[in-house]
């Protein structure tokens, strides 16, 4: 399989939330492992959300086999030396082929370039052990901190009262190398 990563245009917010969608709140039938439907009402993002993070501050990295978008990572440079990874997503067909972990090693380098990032956040659902095991092995620590769901945001009900975020924290692999 060829694949190619670049950074997404205006142009592809369609099919990034799509994307997104299906590998976060998929069909039964469509659902691979990383999927939140059973926690989570209601669509993760619109296209109208996604067309929102493209800023000076904020990419959206991709991941295509031919013009077919397989995997989505958004990065935004977060506060003067750190960033914040999220919106980690791949094709739910292609699932477990390590395409999501190519895609957050480049998120992280993207990050580490583009925003001189010393610090990697990013959150995860306290009801997604897989998930946070997922991170934890690519180096990622709880912070301890617990957000609330945020509801505000639009980004889906949860179907549980329990349900919060979990902050996450690495150190780049440029701070690792400077010895900080």
């Amino acid at each position: 399989m060829s694949l190619e990563f670049r950074v997404a245009g205006v142009a592809d917010a369609e099919q990034i939330a799509a994307l997104v969608n299906s590998a976060y709140r998929p069909t039964t039938q469509d659902a691979g492992w990383t999927h939140e439907a059973r926690l989570v009402s209601g669509d993760r993002i619109t296209t109208e959300q996604v067309l929102a993070l493209f800023d000076q501050q904020s990419a959206i990295l991709l991941l295509c086999f031919e013009s077919k978008i397989v995997a989505c990572v958004h990065v935004q440079g977060d506060q003067p030396g750190a960033a914040y990874i999220g919106m980690l997503a791949t094709d739910p067909k292609l699932q477990t082929q390590g395409l999501g972990k190519q895609m957050l090693r480049h998120a992280e380098a993207y990050a580490t370039a583009h925003f001189a990032a010393m610090t990697l956040n990013m959150t995860v659902l306290s009801s997604r052990p897989e998930l946070l095991a997922f991170y934890e092995r690519r180096g990622y620590a709880l912070t301890g901190e617990v957000k609330e769901y945020p509801l505000s945001a639009e980004i889906g009900r949860p179907l549980a009262p329990d349900i919060h975020l979990l902050a996450l924290v690495k150190t780049s692999p440029k701070a690792l190398a400077s010895g900080l």
